[in-house]
Protein backbone atom coordinates (compact mmCIF):
# COMPACT_ATOMS: atom_id res chain seq x y z
CA UNK A 1 0.00 0.00 0.00
CA UNK A 2 1.49 3.28 -0.92
CA UNK A 3 1.79 6.38 0.69
CA UNK A 4 -1.09 8.17 -1.50
CA UNK A 5 -3.31 5.37 -0.78
CA UNK A 6 -3.22 6.38 2.49
CA UNK A 7 -3.72 10.04 2.71
CA UNK A 8 -7.40 11.09 3.66
CA UNK A 9 -8.88 12.21 0.82
CA UNK A 10 -11.70 14.65 -0.92
CA UNK A 11 -13.42 14.31 -4.36
CA UNK A 12 -15.30 17.04 -5.02
CA UNK A 13 -15.97 16.58 -8.84
CA UNK A 14 -16.87 13.02 -9.85
CA UNK A 15 -19.62 12.11 -12.21
CA UNK A 16 -21.98 9.31 -11.71
CA UNK A 17 -22.18 8.13 -15.87
CA UNK A 18 -18.18 7.76 -15.44
CA UNK A 19 -18.17 5.68 -12.34
CA UNK A 20 -20.50 2.97 -14.58
CA UNK A 21 -18.09 -0.14 -13.95
CA UNK A 22 -18.31 -2.74 -16.68
CA UNK A 23 -19.06 -5.55 -14.78
CA UNK A 24 -22.17 -3.43 -13.40
CA UNK A 25 -23.07 -2.24 -16.85
CA UNK A 26 -23.09 -6.45 -17.82
CA UNK A 27 -25.10 -6.81 -14.95
CA UNK A 28 -27.85 -4.26 -15.95
CA UNK A 29 -28.14 -5.26 -19.30
CA UNK A 30 -29.02 -8.58 -17.81
CA UNK A 31 -31.84 -7.60 -15.89
CA UNK A 32 -32.95 -5.28 -17.93
CA UNK A 33 -32.53 -6.81 -21.08
CA UNK A 34 -30.79 -4.16 -22.63
CA UNK A 35 -28.29 -5.22 -25.73
CA UNK A 36 -24.75 -5.31 -25.45
CA UNK A 37 -22.10 -4.91 -28.57
CA UNK A 38 -19.67 -8.16 -27.00
CA UNK A 39 -20.06 -10.60 -24.49
CA UNK A 40 -17.66 -9.81 -22.14
CA UNK A 41 -16.50 -6.89 -19.89
CA UNK A 42 -12.89 -6.83 -21.15
CA UNK A 43 -14.66 -6.04 -24.77
CA UNK A 44 -17.23 -3.27 -22.89
CA UNK A 45 -13.84 -1.29 -22.16
CA UNK A 46 -13.07 0.27 -25.42
CA UNK A 47 -17.10 1.36 -25.65
CA UNK A 48 -16.71 3.13 -21.73
CA UNK A 49 -13.29 4.57 -21.59
CA UNK A 50 -11.04 6.72 -23.88
CA UNK A 51 -7.18 5.63 -24.49
CA UNK A 52 -4.86 8.19 -25.19
CA UNK A 53 -5.44 8.97 -28.70
CA UNK A 54 -8.63 10.78 -27.19
CA UNK A 55 -8.33 14.00 -29.17
CA UNK A 56 -10.87 16.59 -27.71
CA UNK A 57 -13.92 16.82 -25.06
CA UNK A 58 -16.39 16.43 -27.78
CA UNK A 59 -14.79 12.63 -28.19
CA UNK A 60 -14.45 12.35 -24.50
CA UNK A 61 -18.68 12.90 -23.60
CA UNK A 62 -19.08 10.53 -26.36
CA UNK A 63 -18.27 7.85 -24.06
CA UNK A 64 -21.29 8.67 -21.82
CA UNK A 65 -24.11 8.02 -24.67
CA UNK A 66 -23.11 4.53 -24.01
CA UNK A 67 -22.64 4.66 -20.03
CA UNK A 68 -26.19 6.41 -19.25
CA UNK A 69 -27.91 3.41 -21.40
CA UNK A 70 -27.33 1.18 -18.02
CA UNK A 71 -28.44 3.86 -15.83
CA UNK A 72 -32.28 4.91 -16.79
CA UNK A 73 -34.11 3.08 -13.78
CA UNK A 74 -34.09 3.66 -10.26
CA UNK A 75 -32.44 0.66 -8.99
CA UNK A 76 -29.79 1.09 -11.93
CA UNK A 77 -29.23 4.53 -10.50
CA UNK A 78 -29.22 3.27 -6.60
CA UNK A 79 -26.47 0.16 -7.69
CA UNK A 80 -24.09 2.96 -9.65
CA UNK A 81 -24.08 5.62 -7.19
CA UNK A 82 -23.45 3.15 -3.92
CA UNK A 83 -20.19 1.34 -5.94
CA UNK A 84 -18.94 5.06 -6.87
CA UNK A 85 -19.22 5.53 -3.12
CA UNK A 86 -17.82 2.04 -2.13
CA UNK A 87 -14.56 2.56 -4.72
CA UNK A 88 -13.57 6.07 -3.28
CA UNK A 89 -13.99 4.48 0.18
CA UNK A 90 -11.16 1.80 -1.04
CA UNK A 91 -9.30 4.59 -1.65
CA UNK A 92 -9.34 6.53 1.61
CA UNK A 93 -11.44 9.30 0.19
CA UNK A 94 -13.07 10.28 3.13
CA UNK A 95 -15.88 12.54 1.54
CA UNK A 96 -17.15 12.92 -2.14
CA UNK A 97 -19.72 15.01 -4.54
CA UNK A 98 -21.21 12.77 -6.71
CA UNK A 99 -22.80 14.86 -9.80
CA UNK A 100 -25.14 13.87 -12.28
CA UNK A 101 -27.82 15.10 -14.81
CA UNK A 102 -31.22 14.00 -14.01
CA UNK A 103 -32.41 14.90 -17.48
CA UNK A 104 -29.97 12.02 -19.08
CA UNK A 105 -31.81 9.54 -16.86
CA UNK A 106 -35.57 9.68 -18.10
CA UNK A 107 -35.91 7.71 -21.33
CA UNK A 108 -37.92 4.99 -19.34
CA UNK A 109 -39.88 7.07 -17.45
CA UNK A 110 -37.87 8.47 -14.14
CA UNK A 111 -38.81 12.32 -13.22
CA UNK A 112 -35.80 14.32 -12.30
CA UNK A 113 -36.48 14.40 -8.21
CA UNK A 114 -37.04 10.50 -8.53
CA UNK A 115 -33.65 10.33 -10.36
CA UNK A 116 -32.06 12.65 -7.83
CA UNK A 117 -33.73 10.33 -4.72
CA UNK A 118 -32.51 7.22 -6.23
CA UNK A 119 -29.35 8.56 -6.98
CA UNK A 120 -29.41 9.82 -2.94
CA UNK A 121 -30.53 6.27 -1.62
CA UNK A 122 -27.34 4.84 -3.28
CA UNK A 123 -25.26 6.76 -1.22
CA UNK A 124 -26.92 7.05 1.58
CA UNK A 125 -26.72 2.86 1.41
CA UNK A 126 -22.67 3.28 1.12
CA UNK A 127 -22.62 5.64 3.95
CA UNK A 128 -23.76 3.24 6.17
CA UNK A 129 -21.13 0.35 4.95
CA UNK A 130 -18.46 2.72 4.44
CA UNK A 131 -15.85 5.24 6.06
CA UNK A 132 -17.06 8.26 3.51
CA UNK A 133 -19.42 10.39 3.41
CA UNK A 134 -21.15 11.38 0.25
CA UNK A 135 -23.68 13.95 -1.24
CA UNK A 136 -24.86 15.12 -4.62
CA UNK A 137 -24.77 18.09 -7.14
CA UNK A 138 -27.70 17.93 -10.22
CA UNK A 139 -26.24 18.89 -13.52
CA UNK A 140 -27.88 21.35 -15.88
CA UNK A 141 -26.82 20.31 -19.72
CA UNK A 142 -25.31 22.98 -22.01
CA UNK A 143 -27.20 21.12 -25.17
CA UNK A 144 -30.48 21.01 -23.44
CA UNK A 145 -33.18 23.56 -23.74
CA UNK A 146 -33.60 26.26 -21.02
CA UNK A 147 -36.96 24.39 -19.92
CA UNK A 148 -35.38 20.82 -18.94
CA UNK A 149 -32.35 23.16 -17.17
CA UNK A 150 -34.86 25.00 -15.25
CA UNK A 151 -36.52 21.61 -14.03
CA UNK A 152 -33.65 20.20 -12.78
CA UNK A 153 -33.07 23.43 -10.71
CA UNK A 154 -36.29 22.95 -9.73
CA UNK A 155 -36.20 19.25 -8.96
CA UNK A 156 -32.84 19.73 -6.68
CA UNK A 157 -34.34 22.59 -4.61
CA UNK A 158 -36.83 19.60 -3.37
CA UNK A 159 -33.24 17.42 -1.85
CA UNK A 160 -31.69 20.50 -0.97
CA UNK A 161 -30.20 19.94 2.60
CA UNK A 162 -31.87 16.35 1.88
CA UNK A 163 -28.30 15.06 0.30
CA UNK A 164 -27.58 17.26 -2.55
CA UNK A 165 -25.35 20.15 -2.02
CA UNK A 166 -25.40 22.14 -5.01
CA UNK A 167 -25.60 22.93 -8.81
CA UNK A 168 -23.48 22.65 -11.89
CA UNK A 169 -23.05 23.08 -15.51
CA UNK A 170 -21.47 20.63 -17.86
CA UNK A 171 -21.01 19.47 -21.61
CA UNK A 172 -19.18 20.90 -24.32
CA UNK A 173 -18.75 24.50 -23.05
CA UNK A 174 -16.62 25.75 -26.17
CA UNK A 175 -19.74 25.25 -28.28
CA UNK A 176 -21.88 26.40 -25.49
CA UNK A 177 -20.81 29.43 -23.58
CA UNK A 178 -21.72 30.26 -19.90
CA UNK A 179 -23.55 33.46 -20.83
CA UNK A 180 -26.76 31.33 -22.61
CA UNK A 181 -27.42 30.00 -18.85
CA UNK A 182 -27.71 33.17 -16.53
CA UNK A 183 -31.52 32.74 -16.55
CA UNK A 184 -30.94 28.97 -15.00
CA UNK A 185 -28.52 29.77 -12.55
CA UNK A 186 -30.60 32.55 -11.30
CA UNK A 187 -33.08 30.38 -10.27
CA UNK A 188 -30.48 28.30 -8.66
CA UNK A 189 -29.57 31.89 -6.51
CA UNK A 190 -33.28 31.98 -5.79
CA UNK A 191 -33.81 28.76 -4.56
CA UNK A 192 -30.43 29.04 -2.33
CA UNK A 193 -28.81 26.44 -4.09
CA UNK A 194 -24.78 26.45 -4.63
CA UNK A 195 -22.95 26.37 -7.48
CA UNK A 196 -20.33 25.02 -9.21
CA UNK A 197 -19.48 25.78 -13.08
CA UNK A 198 -18.02 23.42 -15.96
CA UNK A 199 -15.13 26.71 -17.27
CA UNK A 200 -11.79 26.94 -18.35
CA UNK A 201 -11.63 23.48 -19.66
CA UNK A 202 -12.56 23.70 -23.39
CA UNK A 203 -12.86 26.78 -23.64
CA UNK A 204 -10.77 30.71 -22.25
CA UNK A 205 -10.82 32.14 -19.34
CA UNK A 206 -12.87 34.46 -19.75
CA UNK A 207 -15.46 31.81 -19.21
CA UNK A 208 -14.55 31.30 -15.43
CA UNK A 209 -15.22 35.16 -15.40
CA UNK A 210 -18.77 34.59 -16.39
CA UNK A 211 -19.12 31.73 -14.51
CA UNK A 212 -17.92 33.47 -11.02
CA UNK A 213 -20.07 36.97 -12.02
CA UNK A 214 -22.52 36.38 -13.79
CA UNK A 215 -23.62 33.17 -12.74
CA UNK A 216 -22.42 33.17 -9.35
CA UNK A 217 -20.38 30.21 -9.20
CA UNK A 218 -18.58 29.50 -5.89
CA UNK A 219 -16.57 27.04 -7.24
CA UNK A 220 -15.21 26.23 -10.50
CA UNK A 221 -15.09 23.11 -12.27
CA UNK A 222 -11.48 22.18 -14.13
CA UNK A 223 -9.97 25.97 -14.79
CA UNK A 224 -6.86 24.77 -16.31
CA UNK A 225 -7.35 27.71 -18.85
CA UNK A 226 -7.07 30.35 -16.17
CA UNK A 227 -3.68 31.52 -16.58
CA UNK A 228 -4.72 32.61 -20.06
CA UNK A 229 -6.02 36.14 -18.22
CA UNK A 230 -3.62 37.14 -15.44
CA UNK A 231 -6.49 39.63 -14.83
CA UNK A 232 -9.34 36.93 -14.36
CA UNK A 233 -6.53 34.51 -12.85
CA UNK A 234 -6.49 37.43 -10.07
CA UNK A 235 -9.76 38.08 -9.48
CA UNK A 236 -10.13 33.92 -8.44
CA UNK A 237 -6.97 34.33 -6.20
CA UNK A 238 -8.77 37.21 -4.55
CA UNK A 239 -11.67 36.18 -4.39
CA UNK A 240 -10.62 32.29 -2.98
CA UNK A 241 -12.84 30.66 -5.63
CA UNK A 242 -11.59 26.70 -5.33
CA UNK A 243 -10.61 25.13 -8.27
CA UNK A 244 -11.89 21.30 -9.13
CA UNK A 245 -8.92 20.00 -10.62
CA UNK A 246 -8.44 16.63 -12.31
CA UNK A 247 -5.66 16.08 -14.17
CA UNK A 248 -5.90 12.70 -16.21
CA UNK A 249 -9.17 13.61 -17.92
CA UNK A 250 -7.48 17.39 -18.47
CA UNK A 251 -4.85 15.71 -20.22
CA UNK A 252 -6.96 13.10 -22.27
CA UNK A 253 -9.85 15.70 -23.52
CA UNK A 254 -6.62 17.93 -24.61
CA UNK A 255 -7.78 20.87 -22.11
CA UNK A 256 -4.12 20.63 -21.63
CA UNK A 257 -1.83 19.71 -24.52
CA UNK A 258 0.86 17.79 -22.44
CA UNK A 259 2.15 17.20 -18.85
CA UNK A 260 5.04 19.75 -19.44
CA UNK A 261 2.31 22.66 -19.25
CA UNK A 262 -0.34 21.45 -17.10
CA UNK A 263 -0.53 24.59 -14.61
CA UNK A 264 -1.14 22.68 -11.11
CA UNK A 265 2.47 23.77 -9.54
CA UNK A 266 1.96 27.04 -11.04
CA UNK A 267 -1.84 27.64 -9.30
CA UNK A 268 -0.71 26.37 -6.07
CA UNK A 269 2.00 28.02 -5.63
CA UNK A 270 -0.12 31.24 -6.67
CA UNK A 271 -2.04 30.51 -4.13
CA UNK A 272 -4.80 29.22 -6.02
CA UNK A 273 -7.05 26.92 -4.25
CA UNK A 274 -6.48 24.03 -6.13
CA UNK A 275 -8.68 20.49 -5.32
CA UNK A 276 -7.96 16.94 -6.59
CA UNK A 277 -10.64 15.11 -8.47
CA UNK A 278 -11.00 12.12 -10.35
CA UNK A 279 -13.98 13.44 -12.78
CA UNK A 280 -14.72 10.06 -14.40
CA UNK A 281 -13.03 7.38 -12.90
CA UNK A 282 -14.34 4.34 -15.42
CA UNK A 283 -14.35 6.85 -18.46
CA UNK A 284 -10.91 7.95 -17.50
CA UNK A 285 -9.61 4.75 -16.01
CA UNK A 286 -8.28 6.46 -12.81
CA UNK A 287 -9.05 7.18 -9.09
CA UNK A 288 -8.18 9.19 -6.56
CA UNK A 289 -5.22 7.77 -5.14
CA UNK A 290 -3.67 7.52 -8.79
CA UNK A 291 -4.55 11.22 -9.10
CA UNK A 292 -2.67 12.34 -6.18
CA UNK A 293 0.38 9.69 -7.27
CA UNK A 294 0.48 11.52 -10.52
CA UNK A 295 0.87 15.43 -9.03
CA UNK A 296 3.60 14.10 -6.56
CA UNK A 297 5.83 12.13 -8.43
CA UNK A 298 5.21 14.60 -11.90
CA UNK A 299 5.22 18.00 -10.25
CA UNK A 300 7.10 17.37 -7.35
CA UNK A 301 4.44 17.82 -4.18
CA UNK A 302 5.39 17.12 -0.58
CA UNK A 303 3.19 15.13 1.16
CA UNK A 304 2.81 18.54 3.07
CA UNK A 305 1.63 20.27 0.03
CA UNK A 306 -1.02 17.23 -1.02
CA UNK A 307 -2.05 17.71 2.64
CA UNK A 308 -2.50 21.27 1.70
CA UNK A 309 -4.31 20.46 -1.37
CA UNK A 310 -6.57 17.81 0.74
CA UNK A 311 -7.46 20.35 2.93
CA UNK A 312 -8.31 22.34 0.58
CA UNK A 313 -10.98 20.32 -0.80
CA UNK A 314 -12.53 20.08 2.96
CA UNK A 315 -12.62 23.58 3.30
CA UNK A 316 -14.36 23.89 -0.40
CA UNK A 317 -16.62 21.11 0.28
CA UNK A 318 -20.27 21.81 -0.46
CA UNK A 319 -21.09 20.47 3.46
CA UNK A 320 -23.63 21.71 6.13
CA UNK A 321 -20.91 23.38 8.71
CA UNK A 322 -21.36 20.53 11.67
CA UNK A 323 -20.60 17.62 8.95
CA UNK A 324 -17.97 19.71 7.29
CA UNK A 325 -16.40 20.51 11.33
CA UNK A 326 -16.96 16.36 11.71
CA UNK A 327 -14.80 15.95 8.07
CA UNK A 328 -11.98 18.40 8.97
CA UNK A 329 -11.22 16.53 12.36
CA UNK A 330 -11.54 13.32 11.13
CA UNK A 331 -8.67 14.08 8.30
CA UNK A 332 -6.56 16.12 10.54
CA UNK A 333 -6.54 13.20 12.89
CA UNK A 334 -5.89 11.05 9.76
CA UNK A 335 -2.74 13.21 8.84
CA UNK A 336 -1.38 13.52 12.61
CA UNK A 337 -1.19 9.50 12.28
CA UNK A 338 0.85 9.40 9.07
CA UNK A 339 2.69 12.08 10.46
CA UNK A 340 2.31 14.71 8.22
CA UNK A 341 1.53 18.48 9.05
Amino acid sequence: MNRWHLLPKVDLHVHLDGSLRPDTAMAIAAAEGIELPVRDEAGLIPYMQVDDDCRSLPEYLSKFDFTTRFMQSGAALERVAYETLAQAASHNCRYIEVRFAPQLHRSRGLQSDEAIHHVIAGMKRAEQEFDIVGRVIAICMRHHEQQANLDVIEAAAKFEGKGLVAVDLAGDEASFPPELFREVFALAHKRSLPVTIHAGEAAGAQNVYEAVKNLGASRIGHGVRLRENPAILQMILDQQIPLEMCPVSNIQTKAVADWDVYPIREYFEKGLLVTLNTDNPSVSGTDITREYRIVSERFDFTDSELAAIVRNGVNAAFLEDSAKKALKQRVEQDLAALGIQ
